[in-house]
């Protein structure tokens, strides 16, 4: 038996190993699973079902933009910070919020504006690289190519 993708259809395989009468031992090692996983589903589902090992919503708040307004935005970031009206290309949590706040009209903390970037949008961090404006690519290449050699042939 192939291994079931997520922890929710590993429970659910379990409750219907349960209804067969399969051992707790015999279940952990066709789910990939510890004993004591097992024994933990085994207890909820005698008590309350096979519906209890379902995936219930998360609690919490819930979040301040919805799909829409999180599409609007990413399509606003997308374009860059110069197209929404910043002198220098470059993205910072503050610029985001303004964004945020201009497509939306709701205003983030740092904290949430990262949790968006990261979480909803899936973006990660990305630092430019720092290079001298004088960097002279051609000159390098021709003193890799020549120099560096001879020098690493020593005298």
């Amino acid at each position: 038996m192939t291994r079931p993708q997520s922890a929710e259809a590993r429970r659910v395989r379990a409750a219907e190993l349960f209804d067969q009468g399969r051992s707790g031992a015999e279940i952990a090692r066709m789910l990939g699973v510890s004993d004591e996983s097992v024994r933990r589903w085994k207890r909820v589902w005698e008590k309350d079902g096979a519906d209890a090992l379902r995936r219930r919503p998360a609690t919490g708040r819930p979040p301040k933009l919805d799909g829409a307004q999180v599409e609007r935005v990413r399509t606003a970031l997308e374009h860059g910070a110069h197209a929404n009206g910043f002198e220098a290309d470059l993205w910072t949590l503050e610029r985001v919020g303004a964004v945020v706040t201009r497509e939306t009209g709701v205003t983030l903390s740092k904290a949430s504006v990262w949790r968006l970037l990261t979480g909803r949008l899936g973006w990660s961090l990305q630092r430019p690289e720092r290079r001298a404006v004088e960097r002279d690519e051609s000159e390098i290449a021709r003193w890799i190519d020549h120099e560096w050699p001879r020098i690493k042939k020593g005298p």
